[in-house]
């Protein structure tokens, strides 16, 4: 009788590794070099609570597709990063449409604590101050992605000193901001009339995309007059 193995945890891989993958393609390759597009802002590894860089296939595979443009189409790195910004943003979008209304997928702590790069004592403080909302199945906590991508976010904002207790503001304007949208989509999402729910969530995805580039907008505004001071 075939048994079914459970799905194995994503493993994350250490930038030494990185190196030893793609060193028959990329020759080139060097853990400096690696350090140095994470510098510019092209790689955002994550961190374990020692300072460790921890790769995901993502990331991975972000890495390559930065290698090729260099070396294939000789872009430069200001270029390069605005195609992933462009492809990045699309991708998020669709992933986004077709998550709403669906159950996410569930981690455990320990895969979370992984996917994250964070300890557990983290994930609780960030629970504390409403950053993260597990739900709990059977006695025993589950995060979804989302919940890992924030806490990713989070552990980076704290290498600068951004403890999770200053980013309740964050939160606040979340809540703030999908009310606004609950307000309007609330009807046609509590209906029970197929069609019209459908309607309801690709209403609320286009609000949602149009929001999120606003808020992006704004925010991207302040910083540059940050900046220009």
């Amino acid at each position: 009788m075939a048994t079914t193995e459970a799905p194995t945890r994503a493993r994350l891989l250490t930038i030494g590794a990185v190196c030893r993958r793609l060193k028959s393609e990329f020759s080139d390759i060097s853990i400096s070099k690696i350090r140095y597009l994470e510098d510019q802002g092209l790689l955002t590894p994550k961190r374990t609570q020692g300072g460790y860089r921890l790769f995901g296939e993502d990331d991975v595979e972000r890495l390559e597709t930065i290698l090729r443009l260099q070396r294939d189409e000789f872009l430069p790195l200001r270029v390069i990063r605005e195609e992933l910004a462009a492809g990045t943003s699309k991708e998020r979008r669709r992933k986004r449409a077709a998550a709403l209304g669906e159950e996410p997928e569930g981690l455990d702590v320990d895969a979370f604590c992984e996917r994250a790069g964070i300890e557990p004592a983290r994930a609780r403080e960030l629970e504390d101050f409403g950053l993260l909302e597990p739900r709990v199945e059977g006695g025993q906590r589950v995060y979804s992605e989302a919940d890992a991508d924030i806490a990713a976010a989070c552990e980076t904002l704290s290498r600068y000193g951004i403890a999770p207790r200053h980013l309740r503001a964050f939160r606040t304007a979340a809540d703030r901001e999908s009310g606004l949208l609950d307000a309007v989509v609330a009807p046609a999402l509590r209906s029970r009339n197929p069609e019209r729910r459908r309607a309801g969530i690709e209403d609320l995805q286009a609000m949602s995309d149009a929001a999120q580039e606003l808020s992006q907008l704004l925010f991207s505004r302040n910083v540059q007059r940050l900046a220009s001071r």
